[in-house]
């Protein structure tokens, strides 16, 4: 096979992989999940406001616990991420088949308190029972709410589809038909969910969301906290969406849990009142990192491009393209661009959309292991932040100074490439014009 028959075949196969019931809904639960991250986000900002002075002030006005209310609202947003997750997934799931989404949903909550730890150890040593720990109902419940959705929607779907249920008399309200449908459904997950946490619970003296974040996210984890992991997160996105596949999307909807659970974790050493700077124990590569440093402008760092075709432009075609873009653009709105200019399968900005994230990437990485900027907590911002201000109010003025830097590579990567499609698109503007003009000529006799 050629490189191209090699890249077309790729390119397929991504585009089938979009396409899996299973990768659709867990990219549609994830997108349900922002409200929460982000809302949970502006009361953790709020409370955590990157300014020299500002904890004083407040505590000096609302007294030394003023943050309570605020982490408050962190802890029942972040805290709770993997209860979300479970019952968003579900309903995506669910719904997309046309089946009953929000008793799918529901059956699956009840799966997952049934599997999670009963009681917790406090510090003291004393067992307290009869609760929902948090530590399992958040970031590290996450992978087992991912597999839990899958198998409690695959099954709904497979019984309401094939009506396997107590079927009640056509008289009986449908919301009770429906009710007394869920049954079968419902009675085969809470009884493997039981079978499940007895075998861990006497065979292995633990339970089913510790087992697999043990044996499953921790590795996920780690192999995604690393230089290699972003790269190839950070690399796939822009290929894929070069070729016209949404790979933030695509590639967000498998790793994304993952970025979220690092930065989770790094809350949590920041709760236990840890620092995260130059701290061994705490993830760098994390969802802000690629959503905030790598995408500023959009997927490939398109702002760049559209500050670099404000020096370069000379065609008609771009001028007009980057005064419609550039607002837009500044708010991380970049569809404009992406398919007006187009770069999708454009033979000239195929290098440049890949290669600026992953320097952006590389940048903003050893930054942070350099200790010229902290890892990232779970304070996230609104996804339509401007660049420059959204740097700033996740790590302070070391935040905005990396975003500008990566701004600065990004234009002027773009500009020779950027360049050479205004020649060509001039070229052709200014051969579409000479017939014109000879036509409209007079012809001597």
């Amino acid at each position: 096979m050629s490189k191209q028959e090699i890249f077309d075949k790729f390119i397929e196969i991504m585009g089938e992989f979009a396409q899996v019931r299973a990768v659709a809904a867990l990219r549609d639960g994830f997108i349900m999940t922002t409200p929460f991250t982000i809302c949970g986000s502006v009361f953790l900002l709020l409370a955590n406001l990157p300014i020299p002075g500002y904890p004083e002030f407040m505590a000096s006005i609302f007294g030394k616990d003023w943050t309570a209310p605020l982490n408050a609202v962190a802890g029942g947003t972040f805290a709770v991420l993997a209860v979300i997750v479970v019952l968003a997934i579900t309903y995506k799931f669910v719904e997309n088949e046309g089946c009953d989404a929000m008793m799918a949903s529901i059956l699956a909550l009840s799966t997952f308190l049934i599997l999670m730890p009963p009681s917790l150890t406090t510090k003291g040593g004393e067992v307290v029972g009869d609760i929902i720990p948090k530590a399992w109902a958040g970031s590290n419940g996450v992978i087992t709410a991912i597999f839990i959705s899958f198998f409690v929607a695959y099954v709904f779907c497979y019984c309401e589809k094939n009506h396997i249920g107590i079927k009640m008399p056509d008289s009986v309200p449908q919301g009770v038909a429906r009710a007394f449908t869920a049954l079968v459904p419902g009675m085969i997950f809470f009884t493997t969910a039981s079978v499940l946490y007895g075998i861990c619970h006497y065979v292995g003296a633990t339970t089913v969301p510790e087992l697999i974040f043990k044996v499953i996210q921790t590795p996920l984890q780690g192999l995604s906290d690393t230089l290699t992991g972003g790269t190839i997160i950070v690399g796939l996105q822009s290929l894929l969406f070069w070729a016209g596949i949404h790979g933030p999307n695509v590639v967000g909807g498998v790793v994304g849990p993952l970025l979220i659970a690092n930065s989770l974790d790094n809350q949590h050493l920041v709760d236990i009142g840890m620092s995260l700077m130059n701290n061994p124990q705490a993830k760098i590569i994390t969802c802000q990192i690629n959503d905030v440093f790598v995408k500023s402008g959009g997927c490939g760092l398109t702002l760049g491009l559209l500050i670099a075709g404000a020096f370069t432009a000379k065609s008609n075609q771009l001028k007009s393209l980057m005064k419609m873009a550039f607002v837009p653009g500044l708010f991380n709105i970049n569809e404009p661009i992406i398919f007006g200019l187009p770069i999708v399968f454009n033979p000239y900005l195929l290098v440049p959309f890949i290669i600026v994230p992953l320097i952006a990437m590389f940048i903003t990485y050893f930054s942070i292991t350099m200790g010229f900027m902290a890892p990232f907590s779970a304070v996230q911002v609104p996804w339509t932040t401007p660049p420059v201000i959204a740097g700033f109010l996740l790590n302070g003025w070391q935040g905005a100074v990396v975003q500008i830097i990566n701004l600065a590579m990004a234009t002027l990567i773009y500009l020779p490439f950027l360049r050479a499609q205004d020649k060509a698109l001039l070229k052709e503007e200014m051969g579409e014009a000479e017939p014109e003009e000879t036509e409209g000529t007079p012809v001597r006799q």
